[in-house]
């Protein structure tokens, strides 16, 4: 491992349902303090940090638009979702003296900032850790969508995106004992093979600007800051080196 980051600014890319822990929905205070202990741990390397959560825990749009409901509203509900996440997160960082801004793409003077690409990059600067919620606050994209989005629009050196399992597999490895680990992908293939790493929209974004994109397990604790020196964990896509 080297002394310095290998990453100067990341974007970190969170599910709703990694906040819940051992419940059915909601938010874990001890998982949430976790998370916020790894940011500050890396924060503190020097590394500036830019986080997109996701509103699973609470809500997902997708699931109630398939019961009936239509997709734009269910989408919205699922985007104000995350802003109940970004605050909690907020705060849990707050609470360990970690500098903090919440934007959101859908406006909410009351609570967070509205999203505005040179005030998150000022911030970023400042050594402040920028959360984006609310999605791109439009429907029918997803936040994995979104921290693409910001990602590029930050200039943001990669995505790592935080999951259940070590990497990504050519089956569910929690369903099938013989999957195999992929320790490197192309964009191509992870678009060909229809291997669940993110949607194809974040996915192909992602290969237009050649962004890479580090998946790896959050639950292993100090995994981030391992990422952000540059070890090799979990599983990396990229363009063809």
């Amino acid at each position: 491992m080297g002394c310095a980051p290998q990453y100067k600014r990341i974007l970190l890319k969170l599910s709703g349902e990694a906040l819940v822990g051992d419940g059915e929905y909601g938010i874990s205070p001890e998982i949430i303090g976790a998370i916020a202990d790894e940011v500050k741990e890396v924060r503190d390397l020097g590394v500036e940090v830019a986080i997109v959560i996701g509103g699973g825990n609470i809500f997902r749009g997708v699931a109630a638009s398939s019961k009936g409901m239509d997709r734009a509203s269910a989408d919205y509900m699922g985007m104000l979702a995350t802003v109940i996440n970004a605050l909690a997160l907020q705060d849990a960082l707050e609470n360990k003296d970690v500098y903090t801004r919440v934007q959101s793409a859908i406006e909410m003077q009351q609570v967070a900032e509205p999203y505005i690409r040179r005030r998150a990059t000022r911030h970023l600067e400042k050594g402040r850790v920028v959360i984006f919620a609310a999605g791109t606050g439009n429907p029918y994209f997803t936040t994995d969508t979104a921290a693409a989005l910001r990602a590029m629009e930050v200039n943001a050196n990669v995505i790592l995106k935080a999951t259940k399992v070590d990497g990504v597999y050519d089956a569910d490895p929690m369903k099938v004992d013989n999957a195999v680990k992929f320790d490197e992908l192309t964009y191509i293939d992870v678009l060909k093979k229809n291997l669940k790493v993110m949607d194809s929209t974040a996915i192909s974004l992602c290969m237009d600007n050649n962004l890479p994109i580090i998946i790896f397990n959050l639950t292993k604790r100090g995994n981030i800051v391992k990422v952000a020196m540059g070890e090799k964990v979990g599983s990396v896509v990229r363009g063809i080196s």
